[in-house]
């Protein structure tokens, strides 16, 4: 069965840096378009950042320029890599797994991330 299991999270102080990591199982890891989205307490869940199987990227504009997405398809495994964090980063933070034709999305079970000093 499909499997996301993500790690990384924490506890950092503003303007410090995280990078999340998303393992992913029980599929042909490369078909799927893969996401990071965040909840923070009170708020509806976001689209932090999107890789294609192509592993072109796209961003929110509250991240633009501080987070990186990318994909390693030989480990089966996404990446956020999160510089300049900043207090309104602190959510916690889910990998996506892309519905594609008949087969649906999943999500992980999320990694809190806290930023604060």
């Amino acid at each position: 069965q499909v499997q996301l299991v993500e790690s990384g999270g924490g506890l950092v102080q503003p303007g410090g840096s995280l990078r999340l990591s998303c393992a992913a199982s029980g599929y042909i890891f490369s078909r799927y378009a893969m996401g990071w989205y965040r909840q923070a307490l009170g708020k509806q869940r976001e689209l932090v950042a999107t890789v294609r199987s192509d592993s072109s990227t796209n961003y929110a504009d509250s991240v633009k320029g501080r987070f990186a997405i990318s994909r390693d398809n030989g480990k089966a495994t996404v990446y956020l890599q999160m510089n300049n964090l900043k207090p309104e980063d602190t959510a916690v933070y889910y990998c996506y797994r892309y519905a594609s034709g008949l087969y649906p999305a999943y999500w992980g079970q999320g990694t809190q991330v806290t930023v604060s000093s």
